[in-house]
C-alpha cells in the first residue's frame, strides 16, 4: 500500500508542477519544503533548467558601475583643466542667470552691492577685478535694465554712488539659487569631503597666483 500511495502522489505532483523550478531536490526526487515539493521527473524540467534565481535591483534595472578616470594626469594638465572647468561653469551659470534677466558678470555687481550698498564705480571695479571703464559701461546697462540707480553722495556731491533698486534687491535670491544649482551640477557624485578638499585646493591655487602677480587685473567677462 505505501508503494502504491507513493506512486499516486508522484503522478499528482508531476501534473501540478509543469512550470516549477527544480533546484534543491532530495535524493528521492522531492523538495523538502512541504507543499512545494515536486519530483525530479517533471516533464518540463528541461525548459527551466537554465533559469538563474538572482537578486534584482529595486527598480528592476541592472546597475552599471561607474568607471573611474584612470588617466595619470601631470602638472601640464592643470592649467587647461582649470580654464575649461571655469569656462564650463560660467556657461551654466550664465544660462541660469538669464532666467532672471541678468548677464554673466552682473551677478557679481549685485551681490557686492547687497553686502555694501552705495559703492562707487571705481570701488566696484577694484573689488571685482575689472577696469573702471568696463564697470562704468556695466553700471549703465544695469541701470537701464532697472537693477541699479546712481545718486550723488550726500557728503561729497562730486562723488556718484551706485545703489540697488527694488528689482536689484529682489534678484539677490535668484542669483543665489542660480549659483547653487550650478554648484550642484558641477559637483554631482562628489562626496562632502571631496568638495571641501576641492575648495581648499582652489583657494590655495588662487592665493599662490595672487601673491605672484598682485597688480594684474583679471580678464574682463562683464
Amino acid at each position: 500500500m505505501p508503494l502504491v500511495y507513493d506512486e499516486m502522489m508522484r503522478n499528482v505532483i508531476t501534473q501540478r508542477c509543469q512550470c516549477l523550478p527544480h533546484n534543491l531536490l532530495n535524493r528521492n526526487g522531492f523538495r523538502d519544503a512541504g507543499s512545494n515539493m515536486f519530483p525530479r521527473s517533471c516533464p518540463r524540467r528541461g525548459q527551466v533548467k537554465g533559469i538563474a534565481m538572482g537578486k534584482k535591483h529595486k527598480d528592476g534595472k541592472k546597475q552599471k558601475s561607474k568607471k573611474k578616470d584612470q588617466t595619470e594626469y601631470t602638472l601640464v594638465d592643470l592649467s587647461p583643466a582649470l580654464t575649461q572647468a571655469a569656462r564650463s561653469m560660467r556657461t551654466v551659470l550664465s544660462r541660469n542667470l538669464l532666467e532672471s534677466g541678468l548677464y554673466a558678470g552682473q551677478d557679481g555687481v549685485i551681490l557686492s552691492l547687497s553686502e555694501t550698498d552705495g559703492m562707487t564705480a571705481g570701488g566696484l571695479a577694484q573689488k571685482l577685478g575689472v577696469k573702471a571703464p568696463t564697470m562704468t559701461r556695466t553700471i549703465g546697462r544695469m541701470e537701464a535694465q532697472g537693477f541699479l540707480e546712481r545718486k550723488a553722495d550726500e557728503e561729497d556731491a562730486r562723488l556718484t554712488k551706485v545703489y540697488l533698486t527694488e528689482l536689484g534687491r529682489g534678484s539677490v535670491k535668484a542669483i543665489e539659487m542660480a549659483a547653487s544649482s550650478c554648484d550642484k551640477v558641477a559637483t554631482q557624485a562628489f562626496s562632502e569631503k571631496e568638495i571641501r578638499n576641492l575648495v581648499r585646493l582652489l583657494k590655495a591655487i588662487d592665493a599662490n597666483l595672487q601673491a605672484e602677480a598682485p597688480d594684474f587685473e583679471e580678464v574682463e567677462e562683464i
